[in-house]
């Protein structure tokens, strides 16, 4: 089979995956209007936290020690990042997402975490969607603080 043969099921594998990211990337740009009566710099950090947080299920679930260490201490980056942006630049928020992004980029490349074959896929979708938006709300001006 040439390479080209495989491209097309790999294509087709990551269709779902990515156009639920797309999904749920656009309802996460949207997240603040559902919680209007917290700023909306509030709103991205929290989704930001849990989004890391996830790996931290996806390692326990793994069950190997070094992974569990690795996700946990990476997602508590991503926490920080978040609760930085709380009262920082909003840029934060981007830098979190898209971070987080890649992330998930190298995640699909190396399967470092077990069984998470869908997800990388999904979430970077999600998080380069909301990253994307949130630009251009900075750039338009949109207040994320007060």
């Amino acid at each position: 089979m040439s390479v080209a043969g495989l491209a097309q099921p790999v294509r087709a594998g990551l269709r779902a995956p990515v156009t639920w990211g797309l999904a749920v990337g656009g309802a996460q740009a949207a997240s603040p209007l559902a919680f209007w009566w917290l700023d909306t710099a509030t709103v991205y950090a929290l989704g930001l936290a849990v989004i890391a947080a996830v790996y931290i299920g996806f390692s326990v679930a793994d069950g190997r020690g070094h992974v569990i260490a690795i996700e946990s201490s990476v997602a508590g980056l991503f926490v920080v990042v978040a609760a930085v942006s709380v009262s920082g630049s909003a840029w934060l928020l981007v830098l979190g997402l898209a971070g987080h992004g890649l992330k998930d980029l190298w995640q699909h490349r190396t399967y470092f975490v077990r069984n998470t074959r869908w997800w990388p896929p999904f979430c970077a979708t999600v998080d380069w969607v909301a990253a994307g938006i949130l630009t251009a709300a900075i750039l338009m001006g949109v207040p994320f603080h007060g």
